[in-house]
């Protein structure tokens, strides 16, 4: 079974997806969409996709271990991080 591949902030192909989805994501926000929404858009619109890709059971196990992930910070900006 292919498992989804996972986001890499040294890659530079990452870090191009980054910036685009910041983009739009600011886009929305210039537009009156509040960050909750473009949150959840985004999280439907990237389980969808990964769903398509590597299929149900696959996108289950990478979330099953995603409350770890969150629970040790991986995913807290802190205060200094800007979007660029």
């Amino acid at each position: 079974m292919a498992s989804p591949i996972e986001f890499n902030m040294h890659c530079d192909e990452s870090m191009q997806a980054l910036r685009l989805i910041l983009a739009a994501w600011d886009e929305g926000e210039e537009t009156g969409v509040t960050p909750q929404m473009m949150a959840y858009a985004a999280l439907f619109t990237a389980l969808s996709d990964l769903i398509d890709i590597y299929g149900e059971d696959a996108v289950a196990a990478l979330a099953s271990g995603l409350e770890k992930r969150v629970r040790m910070g991986e995913f807290t900006m802190t205060c200094t991080t800007t979007r660029q």
